[in-house]
């Protein structure tokens, strides 16, 4: 099947899931809080899929956003929850709920899901824009059945009001505005053979994807350049030269590959426009272990709002370092040095190759899920399962990022030194997140 026509069929399904998603929520009762959230995200997670501008930088802000706004809602109506404005760089306090006056939480939690997806959304396509307004009329049908007036009227108008603080301030941040889907109009190439190239044939693609994402104001980090990397192997085409041999790993792990190497490539590969990206399938991850704990209201919003902030920062610290090292990318070396009709078994992103995007952000969240949920929680991914794909089961997270990791080499996207330093880059960004304090 040819790209045009995979993409087609993907929307296809993307279009149902939206319509089932919705679905599993009509058929419900009232919803609780936590209930009513975990029906948002997972609607959000195919949005993510059905919106043209959401690369995974842009998916990572987005589910940020997301986070904080559920958090932030929900911390008014807790006696163990601590507000992250003031921990969070750029977030203000927030108006303080009514003394004394009655709040339902899943209708507050709705309410600030309902603003948010619709902000976050806007340029989402037919399909999703219906579902967007499926759910929300039926989900505030659901969680305001049974509820006074004068509380559903003030929980909705608080939960919009966070919604909107947070909106405003994501509105401040550099990355509001994605335009041409995120490849700049003007792009000047760096000379040289060691810097990076396109790698597609897409008129669009022959300038990289968002180079000033790493400027984009951080949520948990001092800046994008908080978690410095050293520098990849010197490139050479040498074949004694570092850089040779790990190009050559790559070349050899792509035509030699295992079966199961070549399933944990495509199990990692959270193409956009085709998965929820990979923020989203760690997003996914969590939503599986709450679910598998039963988890409550704080706790769910806690790990979604930690982990959002982990995610955006992590592509916000991994992307500064891929445009201050602009590197060449294995498929664009191998054709030049070794192999002139190479072929990837995954299909190379279109922007520098150090460090690995993947294991940063697969770093930082291992780093995160560890903290929330233990060293020792094994669990079984089935992320991919509705895309064809079988689940797969880890002994830890940190194994998971690792393995998320691993599979960029399989699929011939990334030197081994981009996977390493990938993972420690994520360890620094996700210690970031894991130092805010969201409980009294």
């Amino acid at each position: 099947m040819n790209a045009v026509r995979r993409t087609v069929a993907m929307a296809t399904v993307v279009a149902v899931t939206l319509v089932g998603v919705v679905g599993t929520v009509l058929a419900a009762d009232r919803p609780s809080a936590e209930q009513a959230l975990q029906a948002w995200y997972k609607l959000v997670l195919e949005l993510v899929r059905h919106t043209p501008t959401y690369s995974p930088p842009v998916a990572s802000r987005s589910f940020a956003y997301l986070g904080v706004s559920a958090y932030e809602a929900s911390v008014g109506g807790s006696a163990e929850l601590q507000s992250l404005a003031g921990q969070l760089n750029g977030l203000t306090p927030l108006a303080p709920r009514e003394p004394g006056a009655v709040y339902d939480e899943a209708v507050v939690v709705n309410a600030t899901m309902t603003f948010a997806a619709r902000a976050f959304f806007a340029n989402t396509g037919p399909t999703g824009q219906r579902a967007i307004a499926a759910m929300s009329k039926k989900m505030l049908a659901d969680v305001g059945s049974g509820i006074p007036d004068d509380v559903l009227a003030r929980s909705e108008g608080y939960g919009e009001a966070v919604a909107r603080h947070i909106l405003e301030w994501s509105e401040t941040d550099g990355g509001a505005v994605v335009e041409n889907m995120g490849f700049p109009l003007e792009y000047e190439l760096t000379e040289g053979p060691a810097h990076w190239v396109p790698t597609s044939l897409i008129q669009q693609q022959q300038v990289p994807l968002l180079p000033d994402w790493g400027k984009v104001r951080t949520f948990a980090m001092t800046s994008g350049a908080s978690c410095p990397l050293p520098p990849p192997p010197e490139y050479s085409e040498d074949p004694n030269s570092e850089f040779f041999k790990q190009a050559l790993e790559v070349y050899e792990a792509v035509n030699s590959g295992t079966p199961e190497q070549k399933a944990i490539a495509r199990f990692w590969s959270d193409d956009p426009m085709l998965s929820a990206t990979p923020p989203g399938h760690w997003i996914s991850i969590a939503l599986q272990a709450l679910d598998r704990e039963h988890a409550d209201l704080n706790r769910s919003v806690e790990v979604l709002a930690v982990l959002g902030v982990a995610l955006a920062d992590g592509f916000i610290g991994c992307w500064e370092e891929k445009y201050r090292y602009d590197l060449v990318r294995p498929v664009t070396y191998i054709r030049r040095v070794m192999d002139t009709t190479w072929e990837t078994l995954l299909i190379t992103p279109p922007f520098p190759e150090y460090p690995s995007g993947h294991s940063t952000v697969s770093g930082a969240a291992g780093v995160v899920l560890t903290q929330l949920f233990g060293e020792d929680f094994a669990f079984e991914d089935r992320t991919a399962e509705a895309d064809g794909l079988p689940p797969r089961k880890f002994a830890s997270f940190w194994a998971a990022a690792e393995d998320a990791g691993i599979s960029r080499l399989y699929g011939g996207i990334h030197y081994r030194a981009a996977i390493v330093a990938g993972l420690d880059q994520g360890r620094c960004i996700g210690a970031h997140a894991n130092a805010l304090k969201t409980r009294n």
